[in-house]
């Protein structure tokens, strides 16, 4: 049971002292940053997060020091590669991206766009709880449900 308590410690103390940061653009409209980039940042990311769940089930088998720390930094990178999609979706692509339709417009092609980076988000925030293929599985799905909206521009 110590073992066990430290290692969710350890796991804890690593969150709080490598808090992500944010690699979205800033938002002042200034037209550098491509929208086809953000998206190929978020498969990078994924293919990341999907690599660390191989990496934290490997190791989790090992019983060594050594091993437990690699388990742990593998945790970390996973949080913070899934964090990195929640704030692309959020900071770059819903905060100005996305716009609302104009007055007397028709909403449903608007909502269904918000509901598709919404996915995203879950998907990603479920990447980082969880430890399984399923999840991975999801996020993709999301990323590529949203990849045509932004890679043709």
């Amino acid at each position: 049971m110590f073992k066990i308590t430290l290692m969710v410690t350890m796991v804890l103390a690593g969150l709080v002292i490598n808090v992500p940061f944010a690699h979205s653009h800033c938002q002042v409209p200034c037209g550098i940053y491509g929208d086809g980039a953000r998206v190929k940042q978020m498969l990078e990311d994924h293919r990341t997060i999907v690599k660390a769940v191989a990496s934290i089930k490997a190791l989790n088998q090992k019983k060594d020091l050594k091993s437990k720390h690699q388990l742990i930094r593998w945790v970390i990178t996973k949080e913070q590669h899934a964090e990195r999609i929640i704030r692309t979706v959020s900071d770059y692509f819903m905060a100005q991206k996305i716009k609302p339709p104009n007055k007397g417009s028709d909403h449903s092609s608007y909502l269904k766009i918000l509901a598709k980076h919404h996915a995203v988000m879950v998907a990603a925030m479920n990447c980082k709880q969880n430890n399984s293929k399923y999840e991975n599985a999801a996020l993709l799905k999301a990323i590529m449900a949203i990849k045509p909206h932004w890679t043709s521009k």
